[in-house]
């Protein structure tokens, strides 16, 4: 895994740049950054940027924090929109304080991502086209909901904006800041966007079938809601599909646990990591142009984890 001095550089760089003047924007920050997280984007940047011969920490770390604060500012919002009260096996900050200032908080992190990345110039254009691909993914996905739309296809759309397009910037802000050669960069960006993928279905599933507990944050939200990738795979590909879990809402007493074991029986979990599986396989074949060293089995073994796990 990604060296502790590396990983360290980047948290005291989090922590240092969402100082505030404003007691609640200081403390919602830091409780939601202190609360840790799996590290998966900033961990992959700087995999990328020490398998393709970086050495400066000290330079890398900024970009890599960023990528995180994305991350957590866009947690931070889910928390409003999905009505979270767990998140990172901590009270959300949206259940601590609030709507208004979970938005608000939320916001001060974005906005803490420009003073980070501001002596980078040009890698700036990349962390905010996945930033645009965030939000565009996260909007496409509650427009689904709302239109009973969650087909599968739209699912694999909606996860490649959402999640896998800041794991790709992750991959190729490790390379650049490497000054590594064009084919190098866009190798590293498939390896990011495919992991990313495999994350998100992975992260889906656990939805399904872990509990809050286990999950560091509420679960069984995104089956509820009608979305995630149980509900796109109760469709069958057709639209309209998650209308059989809003109504299964209305008419059962207990109707996640209903839903939860119909999925549960049939083939859909495992079809999900099947899924997942073939895509880190396709991650880390994009990574033959790479020479063997530490820093290459670093990333390999972060791919394998992305399946590998149970929160």
């Amino acid at each position: 895994m990604t060296s502790p001095m590396a990983m360290q550089a980047v948290e005291n760089v989090m922590l240092n740049v969402i100082n505030s003047d404003v007691k609640t924007l200081r403390d919602a920050s830091h409780h939601i950054l202190e609360a840790g997280g799996k590290r998966v984007r900033p961990r992959l940047l700087m995999a990328a940027y020490e398998a393709l011969g970086g050495t400066d920490i000290e330079y890398a770390a900024p970009v890599a924090g960023a990528v995180e604060l994305v991350h957590t500012a866009s947690v931070v919002h889910d928390d409003i929109n999905d009505h979270g009260v767990v998140r990172r096996g901590r009270p959300s900050v949206n259940a601590i304080w609030g709507r208004t200032f979970a938005l608000l908080t939320g916001d001060f992190l974005f906005t803490k991502v420009y003073e980070l990345m501001a002596p980078y110039k040009d890698l700036n254009i990349v962390l905010a086209e996945a930033t645009v691909a965030l939000v565009e993914g996260e909007t496409l996905q509650a427009s689904a909901v709302k239109e009973k739309n969650f087909t599968r296809q739209v699912y694999y759309e909606i996860i490649a904006r959402k999640t896998a397009a800041l794991f790709k910037a992750a991959g190729i802000l490790g390379a650049r800041l490497a000054n590594a050669e064009e084919k190098v960069v866009e190798a590293l960006g498939n390896f990011g966007f495919n992991v990313g993928l495999a994350f998100q279905i992975v992260d889906d599933v656990l939805d399904l079938t872990a509990d809050s507990v286990q999950l560091g944050k509420t679960s069984g939200i995104d089956l509820a809601q009608g979305r995630g990738y149980a509900a796109a795979y109760a469709t069958n590909g057709e639209a309209n599909g998650g209308l059989a879990v809003a109504e299964a809402v209305e008419v059962e007493d207990d109707p996640m646990k209903t839903i939860k074991q119909k999925l549960l029986k049939g083939d859909a979990i495992a079809e999900a990591h099947l899924q997942a599986e073939q895509l880190v396989a396709s991650a880390v074949a994009y990574l033959d142009v790479l020479p063997e060293s530490e820093g290459k089995r670093q990333l390999i073994e972060l791919a394998n984890l992305v399946v590998n796990r149970d929160h």
